[in-house]
């Protein structure tokens, strides 16, 4: 430091530790830079040392190696903690304080359990969370049941008997089905709330087993189906697509449970994370989508333009949509393009070189059904003209393969 000059920069030429306070005379002759380097030392040893040291060396990579690989993670958790005192906000000023309130449920809803949950304004978070549990899991609240049966309805016909699935209140849709609605609620109870038991029951029904097959006076009456008079048609959800494709093309990784994959790269930048996604290879990369590691804010370049979600956001209904952008991805990403080659190896290793069983065998997997006469004149003459692998490319894009009919 150079009087109050605090701002004087420069680069450290040499850095020195000692374990010990050093004497004056020790200061001295640290002063001059008479040091051995290490290279010095190692050149004055016996052969035998060196080899004791590349040894201890290699011993020290191992175990800095281990240790690596035992570093300490993150783990968020919620830490119950004493809330501070609510009040009722005057015009909704934060400066205007009214009234202490309470933790509640919400009056209008009926059924045996208080609206009040007899907690103090100062409640910690721990008795808060396990009160409106309960609450809301009471036996006989209408709704609990309701929405959960309405939930799982929507995922089996593509739209619940009350459409706004988020919002079963006065802003929302009316049932379609109320009475069928009120029965599932009474059978979700009856069978100890169980959602295998409720998923039997649905995909056992008449209505789910029905065929997707027009019917002209039907159609001319309820065009939008809502009186499920058929199957209606859907496309497969993205995650489905993906895991779709990797099954048919012989390489999805059944492995169950354990971390999931990540197909992104993340980097710190200007403070900030950033996900980039990637296209990574291997068997370990080749599970279903479920084991997938979310990254909010990454753009996946084939489940995106299927309209897969932005986890980042809620999504009670999953949009459909078809636009150039999908299509593309579909066909032209390195996924697809890659499958398409790892699903002509599989033809061709399960039905030899004859073109004919290897169309009969892609129409087996992807449509689980033989080509039509038709459909083989064409299809081999393509074959023959573009490779086995653009048929697989065509089969993993057809309307057929990414549709439930």
């Amino acid at each position: 430091k150079a009087g109050n000059n605090l701002m004087l920069s420069g680069k450290i030429d040499r850095a020195q530790l000692y374990d010990k306070a050093l004497t004056a005379e020790e200061i001295a002759i640290s002063a001059n830079g008479d040091f051995v380097s290490e290279a010095e030392l190692v050149a004055k040893l016996r052969p035998e040392q060196k080899i004791v040291r590349e040894r201890w060396k290699t011993e020290i990579a191992r175990i800095d190696k281990e240790l690596s690989k035992m570093k300490k993670r993150k783990v968020y958790a919620v830490r119950p903690s004493k809330a501070p005192v609510t009040h009722l906000l005057v015009r909704g000023s934060p400066f205007e304080l009214g009234e202490e309130v309470s933790a509640g449920g919400v009056r209008s809803v009926t059924g045996s359990m208080p609206a009040s949950f007899g907690l103090g304004p100062d409640a910690p978070d721990a008795d808060r969370r396990k009160k409106l549990a309960t609450w809301v899991t009471a036996s006989d609240n209408p709704l609990f049941a309701r929405v959960i049966v309405n939930r799982i309805w929507h995922y089996h016909f593509g739209k619940g008997l009350i459409q706004t699935t988020n919002d079963l209140g006065f802003n929302g849709g009316t049932p379609s089905h109320p009475k069928l609605l009120d029965w599932l609620a009474a059978e979700l109870k009856e069978r100890k709330w169980s959602l295998k038991a409720m998923h039997k029951l649905i995909c056992d029904s008449a209505t789910y087993r029905q065929s997707s097959q027009e019917n002209t006076k039907a159609l001319a009456k309820d065009s939008d189906n809502v009186l499920l008079w058929k199957r209606s048609i859907s496309r497969l959800e993205a995650e489905l697509i993906r895991d779709s494709i990797l099954t048919v093309s012989g390489q999805l990784n059944k492995k169950m449970g354990g971390p999931g994959y990540r197909d992104f790269k993340m980097y710190n930048h200007k403070g900030s994370w950033v996900y980039d996604s990637t296209d990574p290879e291997g068997t370990e990369f080749n599970r279903r989508s479920i084991y997938r590691t979310w990254a909010r804010g990454n753009v996946h370049p084939l489940l995106a333009p299927l309209d897969c979600p932005d986890p980042s956001a809620s999504a009670p209904v999953r949009s459909t949509t078809t636009t150039p952008l999908g299509a593309l991805s579909m066909m032209n990403t390195s996924f697809v393009l890659r499958m398409s080659r790892k699903f002509a190896d599989r033809l061709k290793a399960e039905a030899g070189n004859d073109i004919n069983a290897q169309v009969k065998r892609g129409f087996e997997l992807a449509f689980m059904r033989s080509p039509k006469e038709e459909e083989k004149i064409i299809i081999e003459d393509f074959v023959k003209k573009n490779g086995l692998s653009a048929l697989c490319r065509v089969l993993l894009n057809s309307n057929e393969f990414i549709y439930l009919n």
